[in-house]
């Protein structure tokens, strides 16, 4: 029973962000040369004695690399809501594509939850293709593959609970192994779309995202979200900056920086 379930508060921590335009961000191109932005998050749910972190942004050094401009480290930014990354025991990777991955090993103690065809996908033939290949970092997915190894990471088949009131969905198409979360918060249900959707113009217009592995499943990925989720105002899409607009800072001095889920959207 939903009843029973435990409500978690929920935050989007943003720690980068980069110029672009439109054409950037629509298979096919846009007929519109207006910018678009993008953001860059991490989410953190706590609640029922649980705290757990939703994938891990990029490191520095990183976004100097591809052009980022990084406002802080999204794990040093975790102390703002109470939380030491060594006491954290649960990462859920939404895919490994390099600003979703690349603070994992700041994690000393925790066991990262990823679907299985993600991994297979990252050190697979595909590799080889340059157009593939662009999205990962190479150190990441090296030391996922020793953190398995060492028997810290829970690889997935499909949907998989893991905790009362935190489910965790398969939806690929723009990487192999894609997943996103439903997350049960005072407010009901809220979808972590992740890079199912990146912005909610994707998701409201059906229009494809540019990095995709395979464009069918993407848009089937829309139908998972809104499948999923209470209303289209509970689904929260990945690299948006309209989310830090929707939504109120949990505290005055963290305007900018992070956000709570788990209340309302603004009107």
């Amino acid at each position: 029973m939903t009843a029973d379930l435990p409500e978690y508060e929920l935050y989007a921590i943003r720690y980068a962000t980069r110029e672009a335009r439109r054409a950037d961000h629509f298979i096919g191109g846009d007929p519109h040369d207006a910018p678009m932005p993008m953001d860059y998050f991490v989410w953190l749910a706590k609640g029922a004695g649980r705290v757990v972190v939703i994938d891990a942004g990029f490191t520095e050094p990183v976004a100097r690399k591809r052009k980022r401009t990084f406002l802080r480290c999204p794990v040093e930014a975790l102390a703002l809501f109470g939380v030491r990354p060594e006491d954290v025991q649960d990462v859920v990777l939404t895919h490994l594509h390099y600003d979703h991955v690349g603070n994992f090993h700041l994690f000393p103690h925790a066991r990262f939850h990823l679907q299985e065809p993600e991994l297979h996908f990252a050190v697979g033939r595909y590799m080889k293709y340059r157009q593939l290949a662009h999205s990962f970092e190479v150190d990441d997915v090296v030391g996922l593959v020793r953190l398995n190894y060492a028997g810290r990471v829970n690889l997935l088949a499909g949907r998989f609970d893991l905790a009362p009131g935190i489910e965790l969905r398969p939806a690929p198409g723009h990487s192999a192994g894609l997943q996103f979360l439903r997350i049960h918060t005072q407010r009901g249900w809220v979808v972590l779309a992740s890079d199912v959707t990146h912005y909610y113009e994707h998701m409201e217009t059906y229009r494809p995202f540019t990095t995709a592995l395979h464009i069918g499943q993407m848009m089937e990925g829309f139908d998972l979200l809104r499948a999923a989720a209470p209303s289209m105002a509970h689904i929260v899409p990945g690299h948006d900056p309209e989310v830090m607009r929707r939504y109120k800072p949990p505290r005055p001095e963290l305007e900018g920086i992070a956000v709570r889920l788990d209340v309302a959207p603004l009107e």
